[in-house]
């Protein structure tokens, strides 16, 4: 019998709650993530988790940014727990991640959760429960982030607590959970592309700054994800296509979406488009840009000013983002992803236009 044709409309269904069962494949991998934020604070969160099925190992970590400081050994608080063992038959509807892990109870079915993590010796904890505006998102198949997996996301409204240096400081956001499983890393995160196998990082429409033709070369795996909510009822999200972007730096954006008066519609890949500014000091996300238009036709602008980074691996940044749409204040992220050397090319780049 032939395998079910999966579209972007297809639901998900309770048991992808839980973690799947794997193929034969070695880098079979299935993640979950959740993010908060503190706006007042100016403090963003993580908690993530990926787990090597084949190799029945997980690698989590949990972090929190303010202001202060944007490097693992500059965070409000920085934990990264690689390739620990995952006991056998793991149930991520209701499992703590082994190694001191954060973790995870489904209260409703691909709806709510409640997700904890604490570390005494840092005087540290999280505890929230996330609960979901609408049913998970799904943009695959042949969409990013996850060209060949399956991949949610999904807005909730998180309320709980944060416990920082021993100061306990309350949570109540709308922010994004996601999923993803399936085969990466190996011959899976590689482009098949002849040209991007011999290494020619080509660009489609040259011209401009150089730093903007740098960010736009192909074949470097970059991905730039962005989203920003006021409330259950508006707000965004998109992933951009930078690589296709533009002499005068707008590019596409691939798939997301626009929540407005509490309804949620795809956009429009033809007609939504982000325009980024970046700080000619770090390199980074400073000030965005964004035009979306969704499938009916609705649209937004939305200006947004980051107010503050963390940069786990030495280049890009995920910030905390302060957006501005429809005579409204909106909070989110923008997660800026780029190999290193790509990375540094590009901030050369972008330092050499600086006046001395």
């Amino acid at each position: 019998m032939a395998a079910p044709v999966i579209t972007e409309d297809t639901p998900f269904v309770p048991e992808d709650d839980t973690y799947h069962r794997a193929s034969d494949d070695p880098y079979w991998f299935e993640t979950n993530w959740w993010s908060l934020n503190v706006p007042e604070r100016r403090i963003g969160a993580w908690l993530h988790a990926g787990y090597s099925t084949n190799r029945g190992t997980v690698s989590w970590r949990v972090f929190v940014w303010d202001d202060r400081g944007a490097d693992p050994g500059r965070l409000a608080y920085y934990r990264n727990v690689p390739d620990v063992p995952m006991p056998a038959g793991a149930d991520l509807r209701d499992l703590t991640l082994p190694g001191g892990g954060y973790s995870v109870t489904m209260l409703t079915p691909l709806m709510d959760y409640a997700v904890s993590y604490g570390d005494a010796d840092a005087s540290f904890s999280v505890e929230f429960e996330h609960r979901s505006v609408h049913p998970p998102q799904r943009f695959t198949p042949g969409q990013a982030p996850a060209m060949h997996n399956p991949h949610l996301d999904q807005l909730g409204h998180i309320t709980g607590e944060l416990v920082l240096h021993g100061q306990r400081i309350p949570i109540d956001c709308f922010s994004v959970r996601d999923r993803t499983w399936g085969p990466r890393g190996g011959h899976h995160s590689r482009s098949q592309k002849p040209e991007y196998v011999r290494g020619e990082y080509r660009v489609a429409n040259p011209g401009g700054p150089r730093w903007r033709e740098i960010e736009r070369e192909r074949g470097r795996g970059r991905i730039q994800y962005v989203f920003g909510h006021t409330d259950e009822r508006t707000g965004f999200l998109g992933f951009v296509r930078s690589q296709d972007g533009d002499t005068a730096g707008w590019s596409p954006m691939n798939v997301g979406w626009l929540l407005r008066d509490g309804e949620f519609q795809r956009l429009d890949r033809t007609r939504s488009r982000m325009r980024n500014l970046r700080d000619p000091v770090t390199g980074w996300s400073a000030h965005m840009q964004i035009e979306l238009v969704d499938v009916t036709g609705r649209s937004m602008d939305a200006e947004g000013f980051s107010v503050s980074h963390m940069c786990e691996h030495a280049a890009g940044s995920n910030a905390l983002m302060r957006w501005e749409y429809d005579g409204k204040i909106g909070w989110g992220e923008d997660q800026d992803g780029w190999q290193l050397d790509h990375f540094q090319k590009m901030l050369r780049a972008l330092r050499a236009t600086r006046r001395p």
